[in-house]
């Protein structure tokens, strides 16, 4: 349906004159900020699939598929974003909202299988979805299908283009799937009240908002944070870097105890910081020790979600921003947390600069096409606030889907959960699986030397990272 409306959108377009075309461009909604980057990206590289989101979970219990379909049908028709394409007009892209459709997700049995190989074939059919192409401009930008494992076995597969979706949506949909699925099963009505916004509007505010004196200012910040030759982040890897980065790399899980997460949340009230400050202090601290570089460039993604009315919104609004901290030996814990603190507030002040604005401005005519511009690590810590919502007799669990590429030479993906620390590194082709490994047991045992730190009394940031691997 969806690429019957773009298509009939495309014809209607071509019989216009260019006055009349370029009024019609005006009038749609504009691609926002964040997405005009991914946009363009996509358009220098057709077929690309980095931009998939695979969202699996696994249902275990007596699911009612008919119920699930309501559930997101509903989803589908309150969020503008997930039924939007991008047609193009004159060369440049505008929001399309295509009508609401029912939602139907496509079923295969596997059932039929040894169980033992469940688990390996519900990753390959996770796979298949998630590396099919979207086609932006007719759409849709989304895929489903539901896997039957068993009776009460299913894992319901959602990729999602990352134009119209992010981190923080995923909690959205969560949410709203569950509380709609509770009601629907009772045949009660939506127990949702309509949105306050839809993302064409938004998209619309921040591009008259953001003026080019605001811009000016904020750009003017960090051509004085970032200005001059920035360093280049040594990690020692097990291979060298290729003349050109590739995309290519894998994953390493993390699963660190609740124990673990309360004392630090502990440590970090006591400091005056946040969870998400301290983790980050760490993983600098952790660069620090592996390179022996003191000036430390991380990007990390922000929500980007300035406005109340974003916040039960589903839509693409990250933005980065860049946190570049001194460090030397002789810092104490107290001191180094401050320091980590004050750059943080101070990016987060400066955060409305979309980071390829800042790339642009930074990036020397002829640059090092080994390593990504600016930063070549990225530290991400989702706090999205995930209400769980209770199903009945039915247990839900988001599944660990296969990572083989990587934007960055190494990310630190972690969020905080009821069990603990969960997350991961994402890593590129430079590393060996054994070197993360013992990366991620190094990360552990200094934030347990850390949590264990809550008398008045710091430690000094300066050590050798542990022999071996506490994992």
């Amino acid at each position: 349906m969806q690429e019957n409306v773009a298509s009939d959108f495309e014809q209607r377009i071509a019989g216009l004159s260019p006055e009349k075309r370029a009024l019609l461009a005006q009038r749609m909604p504009p691609l926002s900020i964040a997405q005009q980057p991914m946009w363009v990206l996509e358009q220098l590289q057709p077929g690309s699939v980095f931009y998939n989101m695979s969202l699996p979970v696994e249902v275990l219990g007596p699911l009612n598929i008919g119920v699930l379909e309501q559930s997101l049908t509903e989803v589908f028709r309150r969020h503008e974003a997930l039924r939007t394409v991008f047609p193009i007009i004159d060369g440049q892209a505008v929001q399309l909202v295509t009508p609401a459709q029912p939602v139907h997700l496509p079923m295969t049995d596997i059932s039929h299988l040894p169980a033992d190989t469940h688990e390996a074939e519900t990753q390959r059919l996770i796979n298949e979805l998630t590396h099919e192409p979207f086609d932006l401009e007719h759409g849709p930008m989304w895929r489903a299908r539901l896997l039957e494992l068993g009776p009460e076995e299913h894992v319901v597969v959602l990729v999602v283009h990352h134009l119209v979706f992010d981190g923080w949506s995923r909690g959205v949909l969560t949410r709203e799937v569950g509380l709609l699925y509770n009601a629907y099963l009772k045949g009660e009505s939506s127990p949702l009240p309509e949105l306050p916004m839809q993302y064409g509007a938004y998209a619309r505010w921040q591009r008259q908002t953001l003026n080019s004196e605001l811009l000016d200012e904020q750009m003017r910040y960090w051509l004085e944070q970032l200005g001059g030759e920035l360093p280049v982040l040594e990690l020692p890897a097990d291979h060298p870097r290729p003349p050109v980065r590739t995309r290519r790399g894998a994953a390493a899980s993390i699963r660190f105890p609740k124990s673990l997460s309360d004392a630090l949340k502990e440590l970090s009230r006591r400091e005056g910081v946040t969870l998400f400050m301290t983790l980050l202090a760490a993983f600098q601290t952790l660069l620090y020790r592996y390179t022996g570089q003191p000036d430390i460039i991380v990007g990390t993604p922000i929500s980007g979600r300035q406005r109340g009315e974003t916040e039960q919104l589903i839509g693409f609004f990250i933005n980065t921003i860049v946190l570049r901290t001194q460090l030397n030996g002789n810092l104490k814990l107290r001191e180094l947390l401050g320091l980590v603190r004050e750059v943080v507030l101070q990016a987060h002040d400066h955060q409305d600069l979309p980071f390829e604005k800042l790339v642009d401005a930074l990036q020397p005519k002829q640059r090092d096409l080994s390593h990504t511009p600016i930063f070549q690590v990225m530290f991400a810590f989702m706090n999205a606030p995930e209400q769980s919502v209770e199903m009945p007799a039915m247990t839900l669990t988001p599944l660990q889907t296969e990572s083989r590429m990587a934007e960055f030479e190494l990310t630190l993906n972690l969020s905080d959960s009821e069990s603990g620390l969960l997350g991961g590194f994402e890593y590129s082709e430079l590393f060996d699986a054994a070197t993360i490994e013992r990366m991620v047991g190094h990360y552990r045992t200094l934030l347990e030397t850390w949590s264990l730190t809550l008398s008045k009394q710091s430690a000094s940031c300066k050590c050798s990272p542990p022999r071996s691997s506490s994992n």
